[in-house]
């Protein structure tokens, strides 16, 4: 295993806190099962964003949900933007080509975030089911890769840096011992994530009227409910819209 850095003795309290956020870097980037973890996103990164990005590439289009559909409405307006559309693709596909490559992968996450921020906070806007679970799970494992490689980007940090660069260790110097508390934390955090998302939201639009509708019957007011399916999938009324007529109904 490669022995622990030596902590460096701080003149400051900023440089104290630049100096133990080195040594924690340092102690995850030794342990294997955190380095096959980070693999692990990297890769599942990728896998979200490449068939997704082609076919904004392709020039076709992404979905087949109505345009009455939130998400289908914003959807349908960016797939006729044009080459804007196929810069996205082109920015989703580059951005998974770079994770998969060892030497290029801190890029690769810092080009990935803004893009899957943008879909997880567009998606939770509009309550789209598609992604709504997907994009936060995503979210959370781009801020991992780019804890993972915190000593690319810790210079931008408004503090002073601890002297010199760390060395780290192979394959073979890995520590094996299994962080159970750390994946603990993983399980914990993918639990509350998918309970709050599945549960969180009395109404959803749903990809169909058909399955708008199905929910209602486990509503407080299954005709008010009704109403907003209506009003999304008929009548293409803004989400906030049909929302505020539910809550008034009620």
């Amino acid at each position: 295993m490669y022995p622990p850095a030596t902590p460096v003795k701080p003149d400051n309290p900023a440089m104290s806190l630049s100096a133990k956020l080195d040594q924690l870097h340092l102690q995850a980037r030794s342990n294997k099962w955190l380095y096959l973890f980070a693999v692990f996103c990297r890769a599942g990164l990728a896998l979200g964003f490449f068939p997704s990005g082609l076919v904004k590439i392709l020039g076709e289009r992404f979905t087949a949900l109505s345009v009455n559909h939130p998400m289908g409405n914003y959807l349908e307006a960016v797939y006729h933007t044009g080459y804007y559309y196929t810069m996205i693709g082109v920015m989703q596909v580059t951005a998974a080509v770079l994770l998969l490559i060892p030497r290029t992968a801190v890029l690769g996450a810092v080009l990935y975030f803004p893009i899957i921020l943008n879909i997880c906070v567009l998606s939770l806007s509009v309550r789209f089911e598609g992604s709504l679970i997907t994009s936060p799970l995503m979210v959370l494992a781009n801020l991992y890769l780019l804890c993972w490689y915190y000593p690319a980007w810790k210079g931008i940090l408004p503090f002073r840096q601890s002297a010199g660069p760390q060395r780290f260790p192979g394959w073979k110097e890995l520590n094996s011992q299994f962080p159970v508390k750390f994946f603990a934390g993983v399980v914990t955090t993918l639990a509350l994530v998918v309970g709050f998302l599945t549960t969180g939201f009395e109404l959803m639009p749903r990809n169909t009227r058909k399955d708008c509708r199905a929910q209602c019957k486990d509503t407080s007011n299954p005709a008010a409910c009704l109403t907003f399916c209506d009003c999304i999938h008929q009548e293409g009324q803004p989400l906030n819209k049909c929302l505020d007529a539910y809550e008034k109904a009620k």
